[in-house]
């Protein structure tokens, strides 16, 4: 068996834009369909999902024989958990709330082997490896990880030169959510105010030489952050597209839709 490329880390480095879906729906069958779609990537959500490492697993099994590429999002970045989703066979991981270089550091360290960094060996048990099927697999892993972080609170914007520039962080991917909440807007990631933060943000990602990522709801915000050179962009989740699409058919069919 070849080596396990990540084709998602070779096209963004290439300067394709990667367009992405969220999947919070925490289930195989959903995946599925979604990575049926055609999305670059879709990203497994552990930190607002309920999802666990088996969960994750049979998640990365249903996306594989298609084309989407999976990102896993832990709900934090312990080295042990981060051990565990690169042994099942995540390539590419968003770790959330990243606020400092030194974290950054830690983290870069965990996805790495030793001498590198301090990723634990145990590639014949694991998935990662195809239980040793992939050749040389312990030596070239490390190239085929891509570490991207998530900056969503005010201190991690403000410690954001330094973490967009420590060597191993591959991509850094932007919270409107949770940045608005934290710059006390909550609820309002449209205010001018965080738009503004955004906006500098990204700017100050690519001045780093670094990849920018971003969540967008509405196609208008997606299709504008990708124009100011983010080149990996979700554009919706699973929830929310089958919440809007069962409350749009009940209300075609109930009697204020008939008038």
């Amino acid at each position: 068996m070849k080596h396990l490329d990540n084709l998602f880390k070779a096209r963004l480095l290439a300067g394709e834009t990667q367009i992405g879906l969220w999947l919070a729906l925490a289930g195989s069958y959903p995946a599925e369909i979604c990575a049926s779609a055609g999305f670059d990537w879709l990203l497994i959500d552990g930190e607002h999902a309920p999802n666990d490492l088996r969960s994750i697993l049979a998640q990365l099994q249903a996306i594989a024989p298609y084309d989407s590429h999976p990102i896993v999002r832990p709900p934090i970045g312990e080295t042990s958990l981060i051990k565990q989703l690169l042994d099942i066979g995540a390539q590419t991981l968003l770790i959330p709330m990243v606020e400092s270089e030194n974290y950054a550091r830690e983290l870069v360290a965990a996805v790495r082997y030793p001498p590198a960094g301090v990723r634990g060996v145990g590639s014949a048990l694991a998935r990662a490896s195809r239980w040793d099927a992939v050749p040389h697999y312990l030596g070239d892993a490390d190239a085929g990880i891509c570490l991207l972080v998530q900056i969503e609170t005010a201190k991690g914007i403000e410690n954001l030169d330094r973490i967009a520039r420590v060597e191993g962080v591959d991509g850094v991917f932007l919270g409107p959510a949770d940045l608005a909440a934290s710059l006390g807007h909550p609820g309002n990631p449209m205010h001018p105010g965080v738009q503004a933060v955004l906006q500098n943000a990204t700017q100050r990602i690519r001045a780093a030489g670094k990849l920018a990522g971003i969540l967008s709801f509405s196609e208008e915000q997606g299709r504008h952050w990708i124009a100011q050179g983010c080149t990996f962009v979700a554009v919706g989740a699973d929830t929310t597209l089958l919440a809007n699409s069962a409350r749009n058919l009940r209300a075609r069919f109930s009697p204020d839709g008939d008038k």
